[in-house]
């Protein structure tokens, strides 16, 4: 049969006394540790270039150097390997040193017995399998989160990522706060994806784009004949979430009645469709967004002081773009690719020149403005993007004068090379029929 045992922890020993790395040798074999030996700082170097050893035990005085420069190599080409300096008398202040410069520990020559070796070596072996399980553990962990395409350069952005990889495993409501822009909806998406729900729904509803008799009705869903026009029983957006994550955005838009009733749905996970009796319950996480100051509208008496601390249980407040200027380039380079890819057109680049025009400029609209500037350069601009392309100054409010003028003149020509047929211009320029409809009324085009 042949032998089907784990290979064993291999250590290299370095030291020039024959006699004494002959005992370590004798010490570790005994153990089951596969050992290999060398006498020299080269030849320690050497064999470590050869193979990967799961432990160094060096001496700190060798014929042609000391054992800190193997300690800086081993760090330098193998920093998972511990190692363990050998330290003779009078060498306590470079042992210190040694410690310093990451070596996992010392031991004294002579060596007090033989269990004094063995423990050191266990210890140290042990220590490093942890910290590799650890690492890969992060490294799993890493794999499985992502957040698409967000760019989180700036500090304050690679905090959020922190929290979000910590939120998002858990069901715990999240509170996302910024201006309006600064990309809430993608925080809470991301949120979800990495989250046990992943494979659930992701249902968004815009609080304030509904009236707060229709917003009921979009949540909770209700009967046929609960009111005027209900032809049909309909089911709302918390049905509708069940096992995923519904997103509340503008959640300050909500009328009084309704933030009483999302409270209760948030305390029993329970409610009744409007119009019915039946009581539905749901496994919903809720994630909620807005860009006011709740704690203002609290104090104001226009919120709810309980739904508010039931809903920022885990705040998450965006910076606005004009606070993290070092994420513009990166972010206005990818919008210029993916619009570019979206046209069908050859790659765009930003000139240094318009990157610093648009690291300067304030961008109230935040990233979502960035974007939108970003997909209407790519419409009209080929190669490179100069500062004159731009719609915006540095530091300045946008010139909608000259870029209208620009983007007219590109319909224009769109409409002549398509002999004035919308679709096909439509197609040409990158947007919708109904966006090229809206251009031609804002701008008084008539085909022909």
């Amino acid at each position: 049969m042949p032998d089907t045992a784990l290979p064993s922890e291999h250590i290299l020993v370095v030291d020039d006394d024959p006699g004494f790395r002959s005992l370590l040798e004798t010490i570790l074999a005994g153990e089951g540790y596969s050992v290999t030996t060398a006498n020299s700082v080269s030849t320690a170097i050497l064999t470590c270039g050869k193979r990967q050893f799961q432990l160094v035990v060096c001496d700190l005085k060798l014929p042609d150097g000391d054992g800190l420069s193997v300690l800086r190599w081993s760090k330098e080409h193998s920093p998972a390997t511990p190692i363990i300096m050998i330290t003779g008398f009078g060498t306590v202040a470079s042992a210190v040193e040694a410690m310093k410069l990451g070596a996992e520990d010392y031991i004294g020559k002579p060596l007090k017995s033989p269990e004094e070796l063995r423990l050191l070596v266990r210890k140290a072996l042990d220590q490093s399998q942890m910290r590799q399980e650890r690492a890969l553990l992060r490294e799993e962990s890493d794999a499985r989160f992502s957040c698409g395409d967000m760019i989180a350069g700036h500090p304050s952005m690679t905090a959020i990522l922190e929290l979000i990889r910590r939120v998002a495993p858990t069901p715990a409501t999240v509170l996302i706060t910024g201006e309006s822009g600064t990309g809430k909806e993608v925080i809470a998406r991301c949120i979800h994806a990495n989250s046990p729900r992943a494979g659930r729904a992701f249902v968004a509803v815009n609080c304030a784009a509904l009236t707060a008799s229709l917003i009921e009705s979009e949540l909770f869903g209700h009967e046929k004949g609960a009111f005027t026009g209900a032809a049909a029983q309909h089911t709302g957006r918390f049905e509708r979430a069940h096992g995923g994550t519904l997103f509340l955005d503008e959640i300050a838009e909500l009328d009084a009645n309704l933030q009483a009733k999302l409270l209760r749905v948030l305390q029993e996970r329970s409610f009744e469709r409007v119009g019915g009796s039946r009581l539905i319950t749901v496994d919903v996480r809720v994630i909620a967004a807005t860009n006011r100051d709740l704690r203002k509208s609290v104090a104001d008496g226009v919120f709810r002081e309980d739904l508010f601390y039931r809903l920022n249980l885990f705040p998450i407040e965006i910076p606005a773009l004009r606070n993290r200027t070092s994420d513009i380039p990166a972010l206005a380079r990818f919008f210029l690719r993916r619009a570019a890819r979206a046209l069908n057109k050859a790659a765009l680049t930003l000139s240094p020149e318009a990157e610093a025009v648009l690291s300067t400029y304030a961008w109230p609209g935040n990233v979502r403005e960035l974007q939108n500037t970003m997909e209407r350069v790519a419409i009209l601009c080929d190669g490179s993007v100069e500062p004159d392309d731009l719609p915006v100054t540095p530091a300045g409010p946008a010139r909608p004068v000259l870029f209208r003028d620009i983007e007219r003149q590109a319909i224009l020509n769109a409409l002549q090379a398509n002999a004035n047929n919308r679709t096909r211009t439509a197609q040409q320029l990158g947007i919708s029929l109904r966006t090229l409809q809206y251009r031609l009324k804002e701008y008084g085009i008539q085909e022909g």
